[in-house]
């Protein structure tokens, strides 16, 4: 059972990740630092389904710290047919099952927009709220502008916002099909490529999502631009929270998998 649980952890195991001890036939995966943890869904799938064997991980696409366990690793019965464990890697030997993403300081720009708080009619509290979560990985703000509800203004502030060097952008408020809420469009017309207007996430349904690239000057990257509903103020976890901590391990985000987030998208 050691030899068989030594096995599964060599097919979980990847960069920034060590064992425990083996104990009774069981193994862990421990993280060497912190950083997003991405799981291999349809190789943990096969290799659970073969019988007889078991890993268990956290879920993928979180973020973990230096010493959390990421999986454990263990056959069922005290002895298994070697056989059987040759069928297990040979599910894996493209590359294991587990990746940990390093995380990312970034240079990021919030552009709030909105007559109410341009005017002073209301105050805003939606930047105290990013600086807030922004906070837990580290993140330097160069840019903040206030908008008024004019598409043209908040699109030229994106692209001044990634001339200075922003490496996110963050643009909160007129997000939804109201004729005065402007921000999607003006996302849309900064040329980057949208991936996504809406999101089957409650609260952030209507989220956007969309990536620019930078491919002239000294600094040539990719900057991920998002138009954040209302609820990312006062919600304690909504889309925002999901798709952050991939944005900072620079794991692009597609369309289909923001799809994928209906199943559990109802935050509770």
């Amino acid at each position: 059972e050691n030899e068989a649980a030594q096995i599964l952890y060599e097919m979980c195991k990847n960069d920034h990740m060590h064992p425990s001890e083996v104990k009774e036939g069981k193994i862990e995966l421990i993280a060497d630092q912190g950083g997003l943890l991405k799981v291999d869904r349809e190789k943990l799938k096969k290799v659970n389904g073969l019988g007889e064997m078991m890993i268990a991980t956290r879920h993928g696409n979180t973020c973990v710290k230096k010493g959390d366990k990421l999986a454990g690793t263990r056959i069922i019965p005290l002895v298994i047919e070697k056989e059987k464990m040759e069928r297990a890697k040979a599910v894996c030997q493209d590359g294991p099952i587990l990746t940990l993403k390093p995380l990312h300081k970034k240079k990021v720009a919030i552009l709030t927009t909105g007559s109410e708080v341009y005017h002073g009619r209301i105050e805003d509290k939606f930047t105290p709220v990013l600086v807030e979560k922004l906070k837990e990985y580290d993140c330097e703000m160069i840019f903040h502008e206030v908008y008024d509800d004019d598409h043209e203004a908040i699109t030229k502030g994106c692209l001044q916002a990634i001339e200075q060097g922003a490496e996110l952008v963050l643009c909160t408020g007129g997000m939804s099909v109201d004729p005065d809420d402007k921000t999607p469009l003006a996302i849309k017309n900064t040329g980057a490529d949208i991936v996504s207007y809406g999101a089957p996430v409650l609260p952030g349904a209507m989220f956007m999502l969309a990536y620019y690239q930078v491919t002239e000057g000294e600094n040539p990257r990719t900057v991920a631009i998002m138009g954040l509903p209302g609820c990312v103020m006062y919600a304690k976890r909504t889309i925002f929270d999901l798709v952050l901590p991939r944005v900072m391990a620079d794991d692009q985000v597609t369309a289909e998998e923001l799809a994928a987030l209906g199943q559990g998208g109802l935050c509770l």
